[in-house]
């Protein structure tokens, strides 16, 4: 689907209210579904050029649209917000969505007005209703691990949603049936929802995989050890090996998103040495007598 209403339509931009609508019945009468009976891609192009005449017939939605605040659909195209709906108006506000199917070209004057609201009415026409686009803003951790919520949709039900294990920010779930009602008994339309991770304090999203930074102290760098590491599933005990420097990256494997073919990704840890808040003499005058003992420049390579 072309994403430009003035594509969709056949028009210029400059194009006038009168030669919008003249396009738009032009096409509407070669594409309605009436007339096309178990065409799905007459029926599909209908409903696309459906939604270009609402953008472009409405003054202040075709001023947006020029201007680039809102996209095909009507959504916004600034930051998503919480729960926000992004499809196009339901109900009253929209005139594709009205209960007397195509009563809305009743401002045309002409035996094509009259045919659609006649068969429109007879209930003889069929047509899939849109779709509805919402956004859901999810934790970090209840996206790696799945959870469930309850979403009270702008304009619509609440709806119980399954966020699955493992899902990615930007990916859309689709409830079916929760979009826009059909046209003359047809079925309904999907609620297309677009989910929006939460960044974490210290977990980043690799695909399948975890990444996180983990402090160490001066002693667990140089004798090794055991140490706690958290994960996204609980927190685990790490081993560092003896002489461990910041930089080092350590493998958990299994421990990270879920995979859509089945099993895990895995968590890399990367070693950080954290020396003390407070300074410690004891500390500065035994390192600088070992410094004096066992000189080594960690910088040696970087020479050019």
């Amino acid at each position: 689907m072309s994403q430009d209403p003035y594509e969709l339509l056949g028009v210029k931009r400059d194009a006038t209210q009168k030669d919008i609508q003249s396009a738009f019945r032009k096409l509407a009468k070669k594409l309605h579904p009436d007339l096309n009976p178990g065409d799905r891609h007459a029926e599909e192009r209908f409903k696309e050029i459906s939604t270009a005449y609402e953008i472009l017939s409405d003054e202040e939605k075709r001023g947006r649209f020029d201007r680039g605040e809102i996209d095909m659909t009507g959504a916004e195209r600034a930051q998503r917000s919480y729960y926000r709906d992004y499809a196009s108006a339901s109900g009253a506000d929209n005139p594709y969505h009205n209960s007397s199917g195509f009563a809305d070209f009743g401002d045309v004057s002409d035996s094509f007005a009259n045919f659609f609201s006649r068969r429109s009415g007879s209930g003889r026409m069929r047509s899939h209703g849109q779709d509805r686009r919402f956004s859901l803003e999810v934790d970090f951790l209840e996206a790696v691990n799945g959870s469930r919520t309850g979403v009270k949709l702008p304009g619509g039900p609440q709806l119980d949603v399954q966020i699955p294990p493992g899902t990615r920010d930007g990916q859309t779930l689709r409830l079916r049936g929760k979009g826009e009602p059909g046209i003359g008994g047809g079925p309904p339309g999907d609620a297309l929802i677009e989910i929006r991770v939460s960044p974490h304090r210290f977990f980043t999203r690799d695909g399948d995989d975890i990444r996180l930074e983990l402090p160490i102290s001066l002693e667990e760098a140089v004798l090794g050890g055991k140490v706690r590491a958290p994960t996204p599933s609980g927190p685990v005990n790490l081993t560092l090996p003896p002489h461990s420097n910041t930089g080092k990256v350590l493998r958990l494997k299994g421990k990270g998103a879920a995979k859509r073919g089945g099993g895990h990704g895995d968590v890399y840890v990367t070693l950080k040495i954290v020396l003390p808040d407070n300074p410690d003499e004891r500390l500065t005058l035994l390192v600088k007598e070992w410094a004096t003992a066992n000189p080594y420049d960690p910088r040696k390579n970087m020479e050019t």
